[in-house]
């Protein structure tokens, strides 16, 4: 990769990082849906929870927690579990979809420690997310570390600005459009979002067991 510095640590780690955020996945339909629900506040309290599991990660990676992650039974366990998990949350939006549940205007303390904890759940919950930070992730960790803490900063710091930039851009999006939006239309939205959950978490299950079994 070539000589490390602070500056191209922090480029390259926000460029990795936003075209991994702009792929479509779990993340991104929880954005959605609940920045439909409550409001702009959702993406930024998701990204946080996305940010505390990842900034735990870095810091574990650092202290030599890579073989646990790159091991394939710890992946199909985040597979399975995780998909489980990713089902739930899907099962609960369309269900409110179906109960002809109204928008809300913001997001309560409640709902907001919710959104915070649904950002570490469904990044947790994707076995790609920890495939990709055993193998890429790993990488550019390694390569900033010749730059001591300063390196690592600047890398946690591009990879999570990415993320930042993007759903955010993607709840204003949403929330802008918002006015156009009917209950009905919104009923909708909660339902295919719903879909989109469960099929992935079916999808990371099988997935889970593919490993385990292959």
């Amino acid at each position: 990769m070539g000589e490390a510095t602070i500056i191209s640590v922090l480029a390259a780690s926000f460029l990795v990082a936003l075209s991994g955020a702009l792929m479509p996945g779990p993340l991104l339909a929880l954005t959605i849906g609940e920045t439909v629900r409550y409001g702009f506040r959702a993406g930024p309290l998701i990204v946080l929870g996305h940010a505390i599991l990842e900034l735990a990660l870095v810091i574990a990676l650092v202290f030599g927690l890579s073989r646990i992650i790159g091991n394939m039974l710890v992946v199909s366990i985040i597979g399975i579990v995780g998909g489980l998990a990713l089902v739930y949350m899907g099962f609960s939006s369309v269900r409110q979809g179906w109960r002809n549940v109204e928008m809300l205007a913001s997001a309560a303390k409640t709902a907001s420690r919710k959104l915070v904890v649904s950002g570490i759940v469904v990044s947790a919950s994707n076995p790609y997310w920890a495939l990709w930070w055993a193998t890429i992730g790993m990488t550019y960790l390694l390569w900033s570390l010749n730059l001591g803490v300063g390196g690592v900063a600047a890398f946690f710091g591009g990879h999570i600005s990415a993320d930042i930039v993007w759903y955010m851009f993607i709840a204003l999006v949403i929330v802008k459009g918002k006015q156009y939006i009917s209950n009905k239309a919104y009923r909708w939205f909660l339902i295919v979002c719903g879909v989109a959950l469960v099929g992935l978490g079916i999808y990371f299950i099988f997935s889970g067991i593919r490993y385990l079994v292959g």
